[in-house]
């Protein structure tokens, strides 16, 4: 069991840290070529973004990075030479962009989900692990997160077509906006995603579940698509992002396990936790997400709290309520019965990831927008790293 767990963990920390460590490596080289402090007339409450982002791809010379754009960094010679590579029929360049369309950093959130609710619904469930028919578990457990990942393929994915003209402010280096890949291709792989990942869960799984996936299918698609558009409103956003990534995700998946190894759903108190934490950091997600894009948001009249409060005030408010969330976590297995959580990962891990979260924040400067989109990263490594300690707890 011991053994078990521990290859659980280094799995999800494979998944976790180097994908960001490479990601945030790649971000620091490309900053010393692309990006520049912003001065007080470049500031997020003042001027937009959109002008230096011009002036940096104005002033590109020879001695710009050669390497990929990666999420989040705005590379004008990088994202010029995947658009001539794309032209001239690269296969590498064009899977690179649809990988791009897809938000990594959203994936890897939607895979180490999947991992750790499959490990604490087996650990959860005596003898499951040694008495588990692995040779129908594993394609099983395979079908379904091919399934949530076409899901999420086609929620981030019809967001950035109906978000195009909003990107090419906000966000110029993903796919869409910056022209890698056209909007019949982006159309393509949405509805692919859209009718194959509803299909998958409709045979394979509990009629349960398909409805649950469809309920997320439904807000993620009204969150981008007029009429109704839930991201024009700050409040109406955030509970969407919460409700989809944070709870239906999470109970999803261990409902879904608990299914196929033939055991009842109950509400156990480490699956109540995680929902509920989950839903919560989810929520500050929704928020802390909109830091970076005041500009556009602005010029498009989409109302987020970032744009009506501020990005300083924002970003201490969502970290002080993300602090609190894992203060909630530490006197959850304070206070619990004897012997409810394992008190080293519930309570140790929790305080050591709230040490982390104050250090980030202090790191912040609000007038940057590298600093920004930095910090954001952060939250999304937090948010990764709680996926191993659930597997602990």
């Amino acid at each position: 069991m011991i053994s078990c767990r521990i290859s659980f963990v280094l799995a999800l920390l494979s998944v976790t840290i180097l994908p960001s460590a490479l990601s945030l490596s790649s971000v620091r080289i490309s900053h010393r070529t692309t990006s520049h402090r912003l001065t007080p007339s470049q500031s997020i409450s003042a001027k937009p973004f959109h002008s230096s982002r011009q002036q940096t791809s104005s002033r590109s010379t020879s001695t710009s990075t050669s390497l990929p754009a990666v999420e989040g960094d705005f590379d004008p010679n990088a994202i010029q030479n995947s658009k001539d590579a794309i032209q001239s029929g690269s296969l590498r360049a064009k899977l690179r962009a649809l990988y791009k369309f897809t938000r990594p950093h959203t994936i890897r959130g939607t895979i180490l989900a999947s991992i750790a609710g499959t490990t604490r619904a087996l650990i959860d469930t005596p003898g499951a692990i040694a008495n588990a028919q692995w040779g129908a578990l594993l394609p099983r457990a395979v079908i379904g997160m091919v399934a949530l990942l076409l899901g999420n393929a086609f929620i981030v994915g019809i967001n950035q077509i109906f978000d195009k003209e909003i990107d090419v402010i906000n966000k110029p280096f993903l796919p869409v906006a910056s022209g890698e890949m056209s909007e019949k291709v982006a159309w393509v792989a949405v509805v692919f995603s859209g009718i194959v990942g509803p299909l998958i869960v409709y045979n394979y799984f509990p009629i349960f579940l398909f409805k649950l996936y469809m309920l997320g299918w439904t807000l993620g698609g009204i969150y981008s698509v007029p009429p109704i558009q839930t991201k024009r409103n700050a409040l109406a956003a955030g509970l969407t992002i919460a409700t989809v990534r944070g709870f239906l995700l999470n109970f999803g998946i261990y409902y879904a396990v608990k299914d196929a190894i033939g055991a009842p759903f109950a509400w156990s108190p480490k699956v109540a936790f995680i929902a509920r934490f989950m839903t919560a950091f989810a929520t500050v997600i929704a928020v802390t997400k909109d830091l970076p894009d005041v500009e556009g948001d602005r010029k498009f009249n989409i109302s987020t709290f970032a744009t009506k409060i501020g990005v300083p005030k924002i970003a201490k408010g969502a970290s002080f309520c993300l602090f609190l969330n894992y203060m909630h976590a530490i006197l959850t297995g304070v206070l619990s019965k004897a012997g409810t959580f394992n008190l080293i990962p519930m309570v140790g891990g929790h305080a050591v990831l709230a040490t982390i979260l104050l250090a980030r924040f202090r790191e912040l400067e609000p007038e940057k927008l590298t600093s920004i989109k930095t910090y954001y990263k952060h939250i999304w490594d937090l948010f990764y790293l709680e996926y191993v300690l659930y597997t602990l707890i």
